[in-house]
């Protein structure tokens, strides 16, 4: 088999990853995912596209992530190992669908406006 490559997106963070035949090792930008996303949570979003399809431990995948959080990144990891998983084989779209991990979250900080504090938030008003 050869590589597969895709990208995935989460707020500004982008994920691009290259997905060949393995025993189940992760790099992301050339460290270990354990040591790169230290908490469980982030880990367990990071690999939730192999358990959901039972592909654990089949495939080595190398990932470079730039921008966003690590909450981001980790998401956009998902999104990318995910759309290779379905490249390879098509059948586990369903299951992957089901669980939400298909779905790109578009969902960005609104920007700022003029004449305010913040997005939204407006300057504190003095009466006096």
């Amino acid at each position: 088999m050869s590589t597969t490559n895709t990208s995935g997106r989460r707020k500004t963070a982008i994920a691009r990853i290259y997905l060949k035949d393995g025993n189940g090792a992760i790099t992301v930008n050339g460290r270990d995912y354990k040591t790169y996303f230290p908490t469980l949570p982030l880990q367990y979003i990071v690999t939730q596209s192999t358990e959901v399809t039972e592909s654990t431990g089949k495939f080595d995948v190398v990932v470079n992530v730039s921008g966003g959080g690590v909450k981001g990144q980790a998401e956009a990891v998902r999104l990318a190992i995910a759309k290779a998983i379905v490249e390879l084989d098509p059948e586990k779209k369903t299951s992957l669908r089901a669980k939400g991990l298909m779905t790109r979250d578009d969902r960005m900080v609104e920007r700022k406006k003029p004449g305010r504090k913040k997005a939204r938030k407006k300057f504190q008003f003095s009466k006096r």
